[in-house]
């Protein structure tokens, strides 16, 4: 049993791995922002099309509910993306990504309201930790100020995707492949966004290419899929939480290709963000 937990624990970190990625990758594509992710769904799309027919995986959708949680979810995936791409532009890697990881704690009070999952009194700690990591990012609040606008951003997003994961999480319960969940969610990622096309410059791509085909593949096709399989074996609060190592990872990624140094602030306030993972950590492996 220690060995499986191991080994999907493995699985899960290696998944939080490639979507850190997702930072550097946001910031430095020269693109406008709906428009990196209308290529990034329609590319992740294709690639997890292709993997389901070879590996047989069943695309049926079983009832009308189902479908509106797939549309739910898919819209909930969209309204994160943008809003964490701005964050990244309006801000940087660093305070994008830490903004955006107080998901976790709105996982964790949101979660016992849709499943019959009791309510750990631990994270009300864990959630005081992530507010005054929050506040040691932006101690002062100016609007006028980018960095809080990238923060207000991350906050946003954060919630969408704890409310996708959630509903992922429900579709999974339903007996529903995680790769064809995220496939159903990319797919009407890119319907929904495709009007972009046509308001918006695309001319980008013929530079911009090789980075947004990393994003797709590397980050969304196998990370995605990846941490939505997770969902399996952990809770979607530990799973979440675990995956808090992100913002870590891709802070290091920007530092050697982005060349972004955090400040004292970032460094402070994002450890004691991240202090919720070993805490997650210690205590899942032990359940």
């Amino acid at each position: 049993m220690n060995n499986q937990h191991n080994q999907h624990l493995f699985l899960l970190v290696l998944a939080t791995l490639f979507i850190s990625t997702s930072g550097a990758l946001g910031k430095h594509i020269d693109m406008p922002t709906p428009v990196i992710i209308w290529w990034r769904a329609s590319i992740a799309g294709v690639i997890l099309f292709i993997f389901c027919k070879y590996k047989k995986i069943s695309l049926k959708i079983n009832s009308k509910k189902d479908l509106i949680l797939f549309v739910l979810s898919a819209l909930l995936m969209a309204g994160h993306w943008l809003t964490y791409f701005y964050a990244l532009k309006l801000s940087n890697v660093a305070i994008g990504m830490l903004s955006l990881f107080v998901y976790p704690i709105l996982t964790a009070f949101l979660e016992p309201l849709f499943f019959k999952i009791k309510f750990d009194s631990i994270y009300i700690f864990l959630g005081i930790l992530v507010l005054i990591g929050i506040y040691i990012l932006a101690p002062e609040f100016d609007l006028e100020s980018t960095h809080v606008k990238g923060i207000l951003f991350g906050l946003a997003s954060a919630l969408m995707y704890a409310l996708r994961n959630i509903v992922s999480k429900k579709l999974l319960s339903n007996q529903y492949h995680g790769t064809s969940i995220m496939l159903y969610q990319i797919g009407i990622v890119t319907l929904v966004l495709s009007p972009v096309l046509v308001f918006m410059d695309t001319s980008g791509i013929a530079t911009q290419y090789p980075y947004v085909l990393t994003l797709a593949i590397l980050t969304t096709a196998i990370g995605h899929s990846m941490l939505v399989n997770s969902l399996k074996h952990f809770t979607v609060s530990t799973a979440s939480i675990i995956s808090s190592i992100q913002p870590i990872l891709g802070i290091v990624i920007a530092f050697f290709f982005l060349n972004e140094i955090p400040t004292w602030n970032t460094f402070f306030g994002g450890l004691i963000i991240l202090s919720t993972v070993a805490i997650e950590s210690v205590r899942s492996s032990r359940q």
